[in-house]
């Protein structure tokens, strides 16, 4: 493993110092919606922080690229990046395959699952227990996909919402009688509300954040995924990853 993780930084190293000088010059602007706590929220000062915050400063660290991150929403975050007001996104974006059909991803940098929140009084066990309930999900999520392939995505159960914070207090509220998520932000969100809880289900797969960048940016991603593979080769990822969840970083795939 030791011996796998200095060939991954080696050919990093390799893949920056083939990269164009100029390519280092110029400021890229990164795209991160500061409400999805750990992941990237803003502190007391309005400085933009979290996991997905500390990831993208060491990789441009390592890659060499200068970077300047900005708080997008996460219903404009991808029109941002068409529309070239963003160069790159971070903010806990799923891998999956019909996004790859419009973007190009980054290697994993986040290994990730589904999350239900219930009240403590539900006797929910899974997400089917949830049919004929009031779903709340953060618009254009996994969650929603999750939703909307099990129960239809045009049932009017299921009700959207710009951001996380913003489910979990419906739920709290009584606007809803369950929310799905990504697992670490629910799982961080559930923790501020006595009268709520999480279940797990068993058949939600594991998923992976990456990334993302428009669609045919080889120069860029090649410079980022370098940039990876230097912070999961050096210990850099272990300890970002142990700073915001307390646990040991699981072993992510190369691609």
């Amino acid at each position: 493993m030791k011996i796998a993780r200095q060939l991954l930084a080696l050919a990093g190293l390799a893949l920056l110092a083939l990269a164009p000088a100029h390519g280092q010059d110029k400021e890229l602007v990164v795209g991160s919606s500061a409400t999805y706590r750990p992941f990237a929220f803003e502190n007391p000062n309005k400085e933009i922080v979290g996991y997905d915050i500390d990831m993208i400063k060491a990789i441009a660290q390592k890659a060499g690229l200068k970077i300047r991150i900005v708080n997008t929403p996460w219903t404009g975050i991808f029109a941002a990046l068409n529309n070239g007001d963003v160069d790159l996104i971070i903010s806990g974006v799923t891998i999956n395959d019909k996004r790859k059909q419009s973007y190009d991803f980054s290697a994993p940098y986040f290994e990730a699952r589904q999350l239900i929140a219930v009240p403590t009084t539900s006797t929910a066990k899974g997400l089917k227990d949830l049919a004929g309930k009031k779903i709340g999900v953060v618009t254009a999520s996994t969650g929603d996909d999750t939703a909307s392939r099990e129960f239809g995505k045009t049932n009017p159960d299921i009700r959207r919402f710009e951001n996380t914070p913003t489910v979990i207090a419906e739920l709290a509220n009584g606007g809803v009688d369950a929310a799905i998520g990504d697992n670490g932000v629910i799982a961080f969100r559930v923790q501020e509300h006595k009268g709520l809880k999480t279940v797990d289900d068993p058949s939600f797969p594991k998923e992976y954040f990456g990334i993302v960048v428009k669609q045919g940016n080889k120069a860029l991603l090649d410079r980022i995924n370098a940039g990876l593979a230097a912070v999961k080769a050096d210990g850099t990822y272990a300890q970002i990853h142990r700073k915001w969840f307390q646990a040991d970083a699981p072993a992510l795939p190369a691609q």
